[in-house]
């Protein structure tokens, strides 16, 4: 497979991730931290370091809203729901180490 088609073969894939998530609206970031390591938050800030290695300046708000669909104060507002006891337990078992 030449680079060309590899890349466009993964760009449609992250595409189709953040379909995905749109459509499951229903799935906290909590939950996507405790089962996978990452969330939403995440794809955004590693698409605005992808952004910054070609040169590009893109801050974390319109890197989150390009992830999101919407500002993320919007999805928090409409979205977000509190975590549950077991939720953040798991979460502090398992946060990354920055």
């Amino acid at each position: 497979m030449d680079k060309q088609t590899q890349t466009e073969l993964e760009a449609a894939a992250f595409r189709r991730l953040l379909a995905h998530l749109d459509e499951r609206k229903d799935v906290q970031n909590i939950d996507l931290m405790n089962l996978a390591g990452f969330c939403r938050n995440c794809l955004s800030k590693w698409y605005a370091a992808a952004a910054k290695d070609k040169g590009i300046e893109l801050d974390s708000d319109t890197a989150r809203e390009i992830i999101y669909g919407m500002p993320y104060a919007q999805w928090k507002a409409q979205y977000q729901t509190p975590a549950n006891a077991d939720q953040q337990a798991a979460f502090d078992v398992n946060k990354p180490k920055d």
